[in-house]
């Protein structure tokens, strides 16, 4: 029996995950502990979860695989300062005493930690490091339900890839190709992140849920100036219009002055048309982009299967692009493909090309849905609840699928917390905060009522897997919300003239289908497919609803507020439920009713946390 931790830590989205035997037993990210979203710190209670979930102490696991190699982020970094030279000296004296004391002595700084969890773990042979995109492409092609595979990885930057093509195929994985530092699609998209004003590395998301109110008018701009983009998919980025390679921003002057306007101050400037046109614009390009790389790898590889990681792979319209061509038989997209997901494919990596072992089960999706986090037993959350002062109901199972059903049909924002927490960005049913779809008003509320952020915000259907094709344009599945379809024509409704002269954000309140909650602008949405072999109660709870309402679809989003890791306890579940405008809360088999609740619980918790 072997057991191996994989960890990811240091830059962003730190986690673990354990195998066994390379079956993948748990995974979680270091946020929902610390409640500090995307947090990089060493993940102590992340890997204490994943030891304890499998009542195993730390010196008793076989192997630790560090998700990248240090020495070469140290390499690239002091190369790249010195090709800039004298440019960026202020970045480079500040990153420089960091990595000389921390970084570039990086086995002892880990084994240091490991051994404050275990202080019997004593034996610093057990730990290994793999490559950062080998890790992203490992993570992505294991699970998948594929024999073999072209792995595209895209982010922003590993140690000196940005893009690499990997061929997985049975228990190997084998990079072919990359594209190096500072060309870097992720890059690029986290330049416009930062130029339209949202975070880096966070607001990514937020950038293409602004796209579809825009119009894509400086794509002709961006491939005049930014990047050279070669037929077959490759690109180079011209460097004098950015600043991440030697500054402490990610644009410059050059770069304002090709597009005619400052970036955008967070949260004090408005966003504006042009803010929309700009997300349109790099959306398009980055779909461009993504399009042409798919075509020419298939051309090149001819393997039908497609497998996706990093966090370029989290752009689920792009995603959704490469479905609608049909250029791959079958896409599978890692749910955690960002740097969380590095853990897994650390320790997956080491199992299957190291030791050599053999894949089991190539024939189907082996990520156990993304449930690998904490799941809490009834007697817990009955004593979380009483400790807490909460008001609740016992109920069994069936009286709860009944009841949140009929509160969903009835309009309610429910939280409805179940299960074991999911790995990786979305909340996929256990973690999350339900709606009806076929509300108008639905979509407006939740962001600003419940989850305190910009209307435009975009959520996704959840909707039984065999009622897919009725109601989307699409019939794949998509177990983890990373592919956008559009609406079924024949359930999208006919805008008036009036409707049709609107533009931007005036768009928003036009209802634009039978379940206008998840309709987007542009008639897409971000679908999530929900089977009774990998959720049975949240199946349950669909299938309930749709008897109620003829719908099979129920908004889902993350059970948090804006700038709030996912929930990860009850007590975190029912301070969200007080802190914001939800009706109803569901944990367990425990039901809560705002209005039952004692005022006094009530707080305002959002000042907890930094906005995203």
């Amino acid at each position: 029996m072997t057991y191996i931790l994989g960890v990811s830590a240091f830059y962003h989205d730190s986690a673990a995950a354990l195998i066994k035997d390379g079956k993948i037993i748990s995974a979680a990210q270091e946020e929902r502990f610390t409640r500090k979203k995307h947090d990089s710190g060493f993940p102590t209670n992340a890997i204490n979860f994943v030891l304890n979930f499998s009542n195993i102490k730390l010196n008793e696991i076989d192997h630790i695989v560090f998700y990248e190699k240090p020495f070469l982020k140290f390499e690239r970094l002091l190369e790249t300062y010195v090709a800039f030279a004298p440019k960026g000296f202020q970045s480079f004296s500040r990153a420089m005493p960091i990595w000389l004391k921390e970084k570039l002595f990086q086995k002892k700084f880990i084994f240091d930690y490991l051994k404050s969890i275990d202080n019997t773990f004593k034996d610093d042979t057990k730990l290994l490091f793999s490559e950062h995109h080998l890790s992203h492409a490992a993570s992505a092609f294991y699970p998948s339900p594929f024999e073999e595979a072209i792995i595209l990885t895209a982010d922003g930057v590993g140690e000196w890839a940005t893009t690499t093509v990997a061929i997985g195929k049975k228990n190997n994985v084998e990079i072919k190709k990359e594209l190096h530092f500072p060309h870097s699609l992720g890059l690029l998209y986290s330049a416009f992140t930062y130029y339209t004003g949202f975070k880096v590395n966070s607001g990514e998301y937020k950038l293409m849920g602004l796209a579809p109110y825009g119009k894509p008018l400086y794509v002709d701009k961006i491939l005049s100036n930014l990047i050279d983009l070669k037929n077959d998919g490759t690109f180079i980025l011209d460097q004098k219009y950015f600043n991440y390679s030697t500054g402490l921003t990610m644009t410059n002057k050059n770069f304002d002055d090709l597009f005619g306007e400052k970036p955008r101050k967070p949260e004090t400037e408005k966003i504006t048309q042009f803010h929309m046109d700009i997300a349109a614009s790099i959306q398009n390009v980055t779909e461009k982009i993504m399009l042409l790389l798919a075509k020419s790898l298939k051309k090149e590889y001819e393997i039908p299967n497609l497998c996706l990681a990093g966090g370029v792979a989290l752009n689920c319209v792009a995603n959704g692009k490469i479905l609608q061509e049909k250029i791959f038989e079958n896409i599978w997209v890692q749910p955690a493909a960002g740097d969380a997901g590095g853990s897994l494919g650390a320790a997956l990596a080491y199992w299957h090309i190291d030791l050599d072992n053999e894949r089991e089960e190539t024939h189907k999706d082996n990520m156990c849905g993304s449930y690998l986090g904490n799941e809490f037993k009834e007697i817990e959350i009955l004593e979380k609840l009483d400790e807490i002062g909460a008001n609740y109901e016992k109920l069994d199972q069936n009286e709860i699928i009944n009841k949140t059903a009929r509160d969903l049909a009835d309009g309610k924002a429910v939280g409805w917390f179940q299960g074991r927490m999911e790995f990786g960005p979305r909340a996929l049913g256990n973690r999350s905060i339900l709606g009806d779809p076929r509300s108008d008003t639905m979509q407006k509320n939740l962001n600003l009522k419940v989850k305190y952020r910009e209307s435009f915000r975009p959520f996704a259907p959840s909707i039984l897997r065999e009622d897919l094709n009725d109601w989307f344009e699409m019939n794949t599945d998509s177990p983890y919300m990373l592919f956008v379809s559009d609406v079924k024509k024949s359930r999208t409704l006919e805008l008036s003239n009036e409707q049709k002269k609107l533009f931007g954000i005036d768009l928003l309140n036009v209802k634009k289908s039978e379940i206008p909650a998840v309709t987007h602008v542009d008639y897409s949405a971000r679908i999530q497919t929900v089977s009774k072999e990998t959720n049975p109660l949240y199946y349950k709870l669909i299938e309930k609803f749709k008897e109620k309402t003829n719908c099979p679809v129920l908004v889902n989003t993350s059970f948090n507020i804006r700038g709030e890791p996912i929930v990860h306890t009850p007590e975190d579940a029912f301070k969200c439920f007080m802190g914001t405008e939800l009706d109803v809360l569901v944990v367990g088999n425990c039901y809560l009713v705002k209005t039952d609740q004692d005022l006094n619980l009530k707080s305002n918790y959002t000042n907890n946390f930094e906005l995203d």
